[in-house]
């Protein structure tokens, strides 16, 4: 078995993978924010349907509330590509681990502020790197394997 050394700007991509925590505070605060606002109170997750269809601040809650679910389903793949991605392509793996967290930043504010279509100018452009990494993710792990 080979070994695998982690290339020196590695640490860029550590500092990546940490900016996901200021991301997931920052969904946190939103997310209280409108349930304050909202009224809706622990340990209900969403306001129904029905007052979310009535009350505009219900509605931004839910929103915000789904946009974190959302940032929390995606994380733990993103991680994983930006981690084997950054073995191969450290600066660029964090430049985009970077720009993915500012982009789900944008994609958290526009969803509560706007709904479902004001997730568009973040979640777009973060998708797009998700994917690039996972296919340099892919590309990395082959290379790998391969002994290369």
């Amino acid at each position: 078995m080979n070994a695998i050394t982690l290339p020196a700007e590695y640490s860029y991509v550590l500092l990546a993978a940490t900016s996901t925590f200021i991301v997931n505070i920052y969904h946190m605060t939103l997310t209280g924010k409108h349930r304050k606002l909202s009224g809706v109170k622990y340990p209900t997750c969403y306001a129904s349907a029905e007052l979310a269809e009535k009350d505009p601040k219900a509605f931004a809650f839910n929103c915000a509330q789904r946009a974190h679910a959302n940032f929390t389903e995606n994380l733990t793949p993103f991680l994983t590509v930006l981690a084997v991605a950054g073995l191969r392509y450290p600066v660029f793996a964090a430049a985009a681990g970077g720009a993915w967290s500012f982009f789900r930043i944008l994609y958290a504010r526009g969803y509560a502020a706007n709904g479902p279509q004001g997730r568009l100018i973040g979640g777009t452009p973060a998708s797009l790197i998700g994917a690039s990494l996972g296919a340099m993710a892919l590309y990395s792990s082959v290379m790998f394997v391969l002994g290369k």
